[in-house]
């Protein structure tokens, strides 16, 4: 029954009133309208964090004095807060007084919400013969279907093919988002007109494609700038300028969401140039695209083939076993596989906005294998680009404690340990590999003894590099002293 009613709510509104246009979707009397039809121009500068600056240029008539101007399609989740009018043609004079954005757009159940205690009309077909009565209803409720109360009684619901008419649609309902601005102007005539403002619901992100070559010591990477509007508006043949880096806001409640019934999907190869701004980088397209409502679009951001790549296999530990006794620290430990490159070169050397980095190798057949992913984070130029792909099924590792004791003598807390490591590396592959051990040592600690020299990369940090050959294994083993702050 719900349904049915919400469903002949409007048509019968639209029956029973003058055909709704502009002045019947919420226009006040002697307000002027603007609408897309009259812009000029549209600048959108998205940023990472949901949040968009749109510059709307138009020409718009206006009289000397006093004016009620309607700017109609805008975003549905502008921050109204932020929004800016300006003249550019007669900048003298020109003044705002008052604006309002009215973003509750104009449905069934709106229309319904707003006739909340007021008189409509109910029309009831007789399904014998076909004749309509019409009787007047005050509307009592309007959650989970309407509640109606006749000069006799009180119904809920409207039985049978009855439906509802309205006498008007209200001011403030609109068919589409609207900033009612009151101005006053010193001139009358076409005027030019940018209204700015902050808005939520367009986004970017940037993604890369790599692909290494076959023996995983180059690879090829092309980047794509991946742009979403959710924000309620269309904007046709924008100047669209892209901003990447942290900006500081202040966080305030997030607006609920509009939600997306469907989203299309297009990919466009554009050239895109980069400069600083500020402490961030700013990336402008060369020529205007457009971006619909609902609309994801991918742009091209950069390309570059046979970029050097150095392969890292990685076994990282652990801090807490340097200060006690683990006779047993792991079997078959996962070692990490890692692929890094620099950021110069052809086709690199731009800042590089964070985004995933998605990476693929062809297979035997010639087929692109998919083999991982990760996360950078912003990268300026000539700085490396890390990728952690996954950890190796071929190279294992398994790490014991050989030896632990107390250098402290009869103290009740000890603060200076002795204790020594055997970690076993194996490789199952068919070609040598060289892994990275980096044990994190704490405290102030002295070396004892080894089976190969480490690098102290950082102060709480030992480091090997350590040789495995293929179809066999390398036994690493240190002996390492720790002191801690004395706990007496």
């Amino acid at each position: 029954m719900l349904k049915i009613l919400i469903a002949n709510i409007l048509a019968v509104s639209l029956a029973v009133i003058s055909p709704i246009g502009v002045a019947a979707s919420g226009s006040g009397k002697g307000e002027i309208v603007t609408t897309a039809s009259e812009q000029q121009e549209v600048a959108v500068t998205i940023y990472n964090d949901n949040l968009a600056l749109v510059k709307d240029s138009r020409r718009v008539g206006l009289g000397a004095g006093f004016n009620k101007l309607a700017w109609r399609e805008v975003s549905a989740q502008m921050q109204p807060e932020t929004a800016q009018l300006r003249n550019l043609t007669h900048a003298d004079g020109f003044r705002l007084q008052e604006q309002n954005f009215d973003f509750d757009l104009l449905t069934p159940q709106t229309l319904l919400d707003k006739y909340l205690g007021k008189e409509v009309m109910v029309i009831r077909v007789n399904p014998a013969t076909g004749k309509e009565t019409t009787e007047a209803a005050t509307v009592l409720a309007t959650n989970n279907g309407a509640i109606l109360k006749y000069a006799d009684r009180i119904e809920s619901g409207i039985p049978g093919e009855g439906r509802l008419a309205f006498r008007g649609v209200p001011e403030n309902l609109r068919d589409k988002p609207t900033l009612v601005v009151s101005l006053i102007t010193p001139v009358s005539g076409e005027q030019n007109l940018e209204l700015s403002y902050l808005t939520t619901g367009l986004s970017w992100r940037a993604d890369y494609v790599a692909e290494l070559n076959e023996h995983d010591d180059h690879l090829d990477l092309n980047g794509w700038v991946t742009l979403t509007n959710q924000s309620g508006a269309t904007y046709p043949d924008a100047r669209l300028q892209l901003v990447a880096g942290d900006l500081n806001r202040v966080r305030q409640q997030q607006p609920v969401s509009r939600k997306v019934m469907g989203m299309s999907q297009m990919a466009e190869a554009m050239d895109m140039k980069q400069e600083v701004l500020f402490e961030y980088h700013l990336y402008t397209l060369q020529r205007p695209a457009s971006l619909a409502e609902n609309q994801t679009k991918q742009v091209a951001l950069m390309s570059a083939t046979n970029v050097p790549v150095r392969k890292e296999f990685l076994l990282i530990g652990a801090d807490y076993y340097y200060s006690g006794r683990y006779d047993d620290i792991g079997r078959k430990l996962k070692v990490a596989v890692f692929v890094e490159f620099m950021n110069k070169g052809a086709g690199l050397g731009i800042p590089l906005p964070k985004g995933i980095t998605r990476v693929y190798k062809k297979d035997g057949m010639g087929n692109a294998q998919f083999v991982g992913e990760d996360q950078i984070d912003h990268t300026p130029a000539n700085e490396a680009v890390r990728l952690k792909l996954g950890n190796a099924f071929d190279v294992t590792a398994e790490k014991k404690q050989t030896d632990f004791k107390s250098l402290d003598g009869e103290k009740r807390y000890s603060s200076i340990y002795e204790t020594a490591h055997q970690i076993v590396l194996k490789n199952a592959k068919k070609q040598p590999v060289v892994v990275t051990v980096r044990e994190p040592v704490p405290g102030d600690w002295t070396m004892v003894s080894e089976s190969q020299p480490h690098t102290k990369v950082a102060s709480g940090v030992a480091e090997w590099q350590v040789s495995i050959p293929a179809d066999g294994k390398t036994t690493l083993s240190y002996r390492v002293r720790v002191k801690y702050k004395d706990r007496n």
